[in-house]
């Protein structure tokens, strides 16, 4: 598999920060599909900080490996603040890792809605205790979502290492 040109960079400035701070990463992907843990694991040597992601695209996924109540699924839906911070949560509790990123979604052509449109997605870093999370939007086909999302949990990972 290859990514592209910038996602490398941003796959290996992540990997080279996480080795300086002595961190492993976590992912808790849905509209990614594992997007964000194949680029990190493009990078030689990624295994000294990234053991685990997690591909949780169905509800019942991030129910079953990451403890995301089905309640909270149910009242603010898959693509929310709210379950993108209960997805990195679990994924950080699940995996012993100490920084994590969660990606939720709506990359189309279908699936959009009034109040979340195609494009629409939100995204979460941290640990348990302290998690920022934003929703973004993003131009373009699904291919297109999905790989500007795979490059905002990158960065996010690299600004939350950054600012310590």
């Amino acid at each position: 598999m290859s990514v592209s040109l910038e996602t490398r960079r941003l796959a290996e400035r992540l990997g080279a920060l996480c080795r300086e701070q002595g961190v492993n990463v976590v992912t808790a992907e849905s509209c990614t599909g594992g997007g964000v843990a194949s680029a990190i694991t493009e990078i030689a040597g990624s295994s000294d900080y990234f053991e685990t992601g997690y591909v949780t695209y169905a509800n019942g996924a991030k129910t079953r490996l990451l403890g995301v109540p089905e309640a909270l699924l149910a009242q603010q839906g898959a693509v929310s603040r709210e379950v993108v911070e209960a997805m990195v949560a679990g994924a950080c509790a699940a995996s012993g890792a100490g920084l994590g990123v969660a990606v939720s979604g709506v990359a189309g052509p279908g699936g959009g809605s009034a109040e979340k449109p195609v494009g629409t997605v939100w995204l979460a870093w941290g640990a348990p205790g302290r998690i920022n999370a934003e929703r973004r939007s993003f131009p373009g086909d699904r291919s297109a979502v999905r790989e500007q999302a795979v490059e905002a949990a990158l960065a996010g990972l690299i600004a939350w290492l950054e600012q310590g």
